[in-house]
């Protein structure tokens, strides 16, 4: 006899993951989330947008990468939701939209409650130190697609901003200041070429390396910053221009992405010690300089371009915080570049 469960997909422990993950999930709750009886949605009271003269709504969308795969290898499901929030609201942080509400999706060979628990709670805790509410998602059982150890994650959040605060490339002018943010680690780009490092080198997972303190997969698996809150304050300190989220494409890369045309960055590379990590993946898998610029944050995990004037209280601020922060260079005339130096 044909049945769901012999095709592989196990209801009950579907419903037994949702269970387990429960009390965690409503920990990121805000005042305006409204239960929906039947489950079915999320909603959002937007009634709160009413002291807002005019809301922008801004949406992001995104996943980890193949940092999942090194997650599953290493039998650790708690921190990869982490990843998942800082890649999603953190972009919405640059225009200076506070994040609202966000949902997941879980894709997997086979339900493992606890595990799915796991990841849906790391999800969660993170939305907690955004500010978002995760107000719901989805589980999908793919046997046959996925091996039953195999998963992927992803999410989108949406968030709000008002338009005459909305923060961009139209407001950097030559001689601001671009402010670093440290980040906590290679957070979730560039594990395609790590793990073709791990393949390719006698570096491995269970290594333990002199610099890093711990094995290579523990600092691997270092769970993602989450700016959102910090970028928040920085703009009601005052003096913000625009943020750049350090992701895929490097440093120079994303930074280029919040100037004008008639701006440059220059970035020095003596304002910052990069972190061991990503001179352990260079030597062990012979990257050139160029290919880890263009690869890795190289611990920078949001910029911040401000008003002169407003730059050491943003440093002021980021410490008060616990931010590491520093002053990373300044715009100048130019051409939309940002250049390392």
């Amino acid at each position: 006899m044909s049945t769901y469960e012999a095709a592989g997909v196990d209801i009950a422990a579907g419903e037994r993951a949702v269970e387990l993950m429960k009390s965690r999930v409503a920990r990121s709750r805000r005042p305006e989330c409204v239960d929906d009886a039947s489950g079915f949605a999320g909603l959002f009271d937007v009634s709160a947008l009413l002291k807002y003269r005019r809301p922008l709504l801004a949406t992001s969308t995104d996943g980890v990468g193949t940092k999942v795969d090194l997650a599953r290898r290493l039998g650790i499901y708690g921190t990869i939701g982490h990843d998942l929030v800082g890649m999603v609201v953190d972009d919405l942080a640059v225009c200076g939209a506070e994040p609202l509400f966000m949902t997941d999706y879980i894709a997997c060979g086979k339900v493992v409650p606890e595990c799915i628990a796991e990841i849906v709670g790391g999800i969660a805790d993170a939305c907690v130190l955004a500010g978002t509410a995760l107000v719901g998602g989805e589980t999908a059982e793919h046997p046959g697609l996925l091996e039953p150890d195999e998963f992927d994650v992803a999410g989108a959040a949406t968030g709000v901003v008002e338009a005459d605060e909305l923060l961009g490339p139209e407001r950097v002018r030559p001689g601001d200041v671009v402010i670093a943010m440290a980040s906590s680690g290679i957070h979730s780009n560039g594990y395609s070429l790590v793990r073709h490092i791990l393949r390719e080198s006698e570096l491995t997972l269970e290594r333990t390396v002199a610099e890093l303190g711990r094995t290579v997969g523990e600092e691997l698996l270092t769970p993602t910053r989450i700016y959102a809150l910090d970028c928040l304050a920085l703009k009601d300190a005052g003096g913000v221009r625009a943020f750049a989220h350090i992701t895929g494409g490097g440093l120079a890369a994303n930074l280029a992405r919040s100037l004008p045309s008639g701006a440059d960055a220059v970035l020095r590379r003596s304002s910052w010690t990069v972190p061991p990590i990503f001179e352990v993946l260079a030597r062990h898998g012979k990257v050139a300089q160029a290919d880890l610029d263009k690869t890795f944050n190289l611990g920078v995990g949001m910029a911040a371009i401000v008003a002169p004037e407003a730059a050491e209280r943003a440093l002021e601020l980021c410490a008060s915080r616990d931010l590491p922060a520093w002053r990373l260079g300044e715009v100048v005339e130019g051409t939309g570049r940002a250049v390392l130096v």
